[in-house]
């Protein structure tokens, strides 16, 4: 498959259940990664997903091989910051540059006024945080949550 058979555009709730689904597959190899089944993104409910997608301050973005989501990215934002999470790929398209593709993709979707993106994944998360720094993004912190460790990496726009 090539670039060029993927489409990016806004998810809309009408898509959350085929948002849902996606996101459980791609992230049970983290909840294994971590031996935690509970990660957020595998907890998420229904209700609580089109919730999100309704919020203003939050854009999702899917990416579609024909009719099929086989991607997503969550981009928070929040004073001149936007912050990406639950980049979820399904398992059987990933390794072809779709996650790739919607960081790129978001760029934009960002208000004018945004200066600098954040990304987080778990610190073990070696394939993530490969493809994060790939990108320009540099590692800034790390971050508990429960059982958890996050590592957060930050790109400021405008840099090369």
């Amino acid at each position: 498959m090539s670039e060029n058979d993927i489409t990016i555009a806004l998810v809309s709730t009408e898509h959350a259940g085929e948002l849902l689904t996606l996101r459980r597959a791609a992230f049970v190899t983290e909840a294994q990664t971590y031996g935690d089944p509970n990660i957020p993104p595998l907890t998420q409910t229904l209700e609580e997903l089109v919730d999100d997608l309704e919020r203003d301050d939050v854009v999702t973005l899917g990416a579609w091989a024909g009719h099929r989501l086989v991607g997503s990215v969550r981009v928070e934002l929040e004073d001149g910051k936007a912050t990406l999470g639950r980049l979820a790929v399904a398992p059987d398209m990933q390794g072809q540059g779709i996650g790739t593709q919607m960081m790129f993709a978001v760029l934009p979707h960002l208000p004018e006024e945004t200066t600098e993106i954040w990304v987080f994944t778990g610190k073990d998360s070696k394939h993530n945080l490969a493809m994060y720094q790939a990108q320009g993004y540099e590692h800034q912190h790390d971050q508990v949550a429960g059982d958890l460790t996050y590592a957060y990496l930050r790109k400021i726009l405008g840099e090369q």
